[in-house]
């Protein structure tokens, strides 16, 4: 048989933001693993084998800038990567995201944007109605 579903890892040390992004996304009938920091999401990796990783610019320790940097060191451009941030728009930081990411989206994400950049599911992975 084969694994045809999309998996998506969503980073932030905030749980909360983490869970309720994750819950949203497996809705729609996304695989969605929760990391609460850098190291861990790359710990997930070669065993999840993601399409794709939604992460926070700030976390203590590893933020998402190194983060991005490791993956696309590891995996070069075969995972999409998406920053999130609550930091406004006219933070030198958010314009440093799109120097490392695939695409930005500030928090709260809106879910129709946030779907037009994502992977798209495959036929045999949406949620039976």
């Amino acid at each position: 048989m084969i694994d045809d579903s999309v998996r998506l890892i969503v980073v932030d040390d905030v749980e909360d933001a983490a869970a309720t992004l994750a819950l949203m996304l497996e809705l729609d009938g996304y695989e969605v693993r929760t990391a609460h920091d850098g190291a861990q999401a790359l710990a997930m990796i070669d065993s999840f084998g993601p399409h794709c990783i939604l992460f926070d610019i700030d976390m203590p320790g590893m933020d998402g800038f190194e983060l991005s940097r490791r993956v696309r060191e590891r995996h070069d451009n075969d995972i999409v990567l998406i920053a999130v941030t609550a930091r406004p728009a006219h933070d030198p930081r958010v314009a440093g995201a799109f120097r490392v990411a695939d695409h930005y989206f500030s928090k709260p994400v809106d879910p129709r944007l946030l779907h037009k950049v994502l992977p798209p599911l495959r036929a045999s992975a949406k949620p039976k109605p």
